[in-house]
């Protein structure tokens, strides 16, 4: 269900993806919302409710719940992460649909539709356009990838140079992709070693991405090195093999 729901938003989406568009702001001029963000979660929604249609839903648009609660089931659902870039025509999108049950992830699809990406996740496992995906190898810091993630606008200062001003000397390279969901995927499915982010993030952006990188053999935890929940400090995702120096570097 996570994957056909994810689908079904991706597709309206791909539908208006690079067209123009009526483009609305929210909490700042740079948090953008468009009849196509609205629409596939409608879709996402529809195709959720018509299943299970006494399940909670927690989704990024709209006026629904906005929270999870501890321990309780419910889908977690972001109908495009990465709204900025898919405003201005940038492919690293993606919709997001996970599933929670009594407080823990077990089901999780990240669509990334302008790449041709999938990646999809139950129990076990981990799977990439119908093959099986594991994190990288790579075990040193001066030769990972690492992508910082979630929303580094003016409301958070310094934040992100300050971070970038951490990272640069000590990682081989920095991406900065503009989509959270997009970076975790890319962990869970070997490609970047690493993603992280240090001010506050919603279930929406790192659900979904985090059973992703999970059941594909990474780690996450908070910016303490406890395991990651929706409500954590900070996030560190890794392929493991990194992930107490990169905690080191972040203290």
């Amino acid at each position: 269900m996570a994957v056909e729901a994810a689908r079904a938003g991706a597709e309206f989406a791909t539908e208006l993806f690079r067209t123009a568009l009526d483009v609305e702001t929210k909490a700042s001029k740079t948090d953008y919302v468009t009849e196509a963000d609205t629409g596939a979660q409608r879709r996402i929604v529809g195709r959720i409710v018509d299943a299970y249609p006494s399940d909670t839903i927690v989704g990024e648009e709209g006026d629904g719940r906005k929270r999870l609660r501890d321990g309780e089931t419910a889908w977690v659902i972001d109908p495009i992460d990465g709204t900025t870039n898919y405003v201005r025509g940038i492919p690293f999108w993606a919709t997001s649909v996970a599933a929670v049950v009594d407080g823990e992830a077990v089901a999780a699809a990240n669509c990334l539709p302008a790449l041709g990406d999938v990646y999809h996740a139950g129990t076990d496992g981990v799977i990439h356009d119908g093959a099986a995906a594991t994190v990288t190898d790579t075990a040193a810091l001066e030769t990972s990838v690492v992508a910082p993630t979630l929303r580094y606008g003016r409301e958070h200062g310094t934040a992100y140079g300050s971070l970038l001003d951490t990272l640069s000397p000590a990682v081989g390279d920095v991406r900065r992709l503009g989509s959270a969901q997009t970076a975790l995927s890319l962990v869970a499915g070997g490609h970047v070693d690493a993603t992280l982010g240090v001010v506050e993030s919603h279930p929406w952006d790192t659900v979904a991405g985090v059973h992703l990188i999970r059941q594909a053999g990474g780690q996450v935890t908070d910016l303490r090195g406890e395991p990651w929940t929706p409500r954590s400090e900070g996030l560190v995702a890794s392929n493991g093999r990194i992930h107490d120096d990169l905690l080191a570097l972040l203290s």
